[in-house]
């Protein structure tokens, strides 16, 4: 994960050892504000466990580290500033349409007239094609529009069974 905005990391209940509270863990999840000029971590504990002063250790070695290395180089410290669509910009390269979402106004399928009025065969295909077209959307990672289809696809089966008992 690399979130290099992130200006504050708080960790709840880091004294609990565990898999989430272990050095390596608080260590990487502490990482996520060193990547900020201004970031910070704060760990909520009643007492400094062993992980927790590890990890205490190896970033104040890290940062004595980093910091004789910028003298050295002449390097000031300078904000990351990362645009939105660059996270999506990595779908997109790999061949994968990435589009803004934007909430649709979709009516309920059992509101348009036309549909109420198709015959058994009508639905049938209405239904196959609507399932054609919910696999596209799934298939370029769509999954509003295909989750939409597919709600869709209840609606005329709804109906389909309508019909059936009648």
């Amino acid at each position: 994960l690399d979130l290099p905005e992130v200006s504050l990391v708080a960790i709840l209940d880091a004294d609990k050892e565990g898999f989430l509270r272990s050095a390596r863990s608080l260590t990487q999840t502490a990482g996520r504000a060193a990547r900020n000029l201004n970031g910070k971590v704060i760990m909520y504990a009643d007492t400094v466990t062993n992980s927790m002063q590890m990890t205490i250790n190896e970033t104040n070695r890290r940062r004595e580290k980093q910091l004789q290395y910028n003298a050295e180089m002449g390097i000031t410290p300078a904000q990351i500033v990362r645009k939105t669509g660059t996270i999506l910009a990595g779908l997109s390269k790999k061949g994968v349409s990435v589009k803004a979402y934007i909430e649709p106004v979709h009516s309920d399928i059992a509101a348009d007239p036309v549909i109420k009025y198709m015959n058994h065969e009508a639905l049938v295909k209405a239904i196959e094609t609507t399932r054609k077209k919910m696999e596209k959307a799934a298939s370029e990672l769509d999954f509003i529009e295909a989750a939409r289809f597919r709600d869709e696809i209840a609606g005329l089966q709804k109906l389909l069974k309508g019909q059936l008992k009648q």
